[in-house]
């Protein structure tokens, strides 16, 4: 009997491959350039190792204070070129200031949602909205345009490597 419940828990995780990491940036600073990598370390209740906002995870929890859950932003390669050709435009998707770029799913089903994300567990805490900095470097149409469509925020909640070409996967809810 466990052994069947054990073989259809698997079978629903096959079927709920969603995407795949196609590029991962580490923001070491505010503003400064991004690092392209291919592969990183997540850690629950910081994010990516050597990102900014782990540092800054740590530096709250080093004073005893609630750390911000945005560790991780994801963003839709689809939806960043459909923006860049729109506007004949040829930005690096690392300037639009993003974690992790992935093809192949729909970031915005992920809100209130756990998915595992290489060997790490992530949880889609709300939309990525694109902010006057972004549109600043990247173009204007980037507010209005990529509301909805510019990534979603996550918190690390199981550490986990990942690396170019990992798999995105949705974590079934059982009733």
């Amino acid at each position: 009997m466990l052994s069947w419940r054990l073989f259809r828990i698997n079978a629903l995780r096959r079927d709920n491959k969603m995407g795949r990491i196609d590029y991962i940036y580490l923001a070491r600073e505010k503003r400064q350039a991004v690092e392209r990598v291919g592969k990183a370390t997540l850690v629950a209740g910081k994010g990516m190792l050597g990102d900014r906002y782990y540092r800054l995870a740590e530096a709250h929890l080093n004073k005893e204070l609630p750390v911000m859950q945005n560790h991780i932003s994801l963003v839709e390669r689809e939806a960043l070129d459909k923006f860049l050709s729109a506007h004949s435009l040829t930005h690096d998707y690392g300037e639009f200031r993003r974690s992790i770029i992935t093809s192949g799913v729909g970031l915005n089903a992920l809100v209130g949602k756990r998915f595992e994300l290489g060997s790490a567990e992530l949880f889609g805490v709300e939309l990525c909205a694109p902010c006057a900095y972004l549109a600043s470097i990247i173009h204007p149409a980037a507010l209005p345009e990529l509301a909805l469509s510019a990534g979603l925020r996550a918190t690390v909640i199981r550490s986990g490597e990942i690396q170019l070409g990992d798999t995105l996967n949705a974590i079934p809810t059982y009733a």
